[in-house]
């Protein structure tokens, strides 16, 4: 396995790691703060849309290179 493998396998499993441990946070936010079930649908909402915008860049990122 050289670097590059090394470093790409590493960006997925930390990435994820880090995007499960963001979720931990913002849920442990929501009951601390007692957002209730629309601020807790709201603080998801704009966590997601960072993760979704992450994955979308790195899909289309994929497919530039292919194509």
């Amino acid at each position: 396995m050289n670097e590059a493998v090394f470093s790409q396998i590493s960006l997925l499993v930390l990435l994820t790691a880090l995007i499960i441990y963001m979720g931990f946070i913002v849920w442990d936010l929501a009951k601390k703060s007692k957002a209730g079930r629309f601020g807790t649908l709201a603080l998801f909402t704009v966590l997601g849309a960072g993760v979704i915008g992450f994955i979308v860049k790195t899909v289309l990122v994929e497919i530039m290179q292919i194509g």
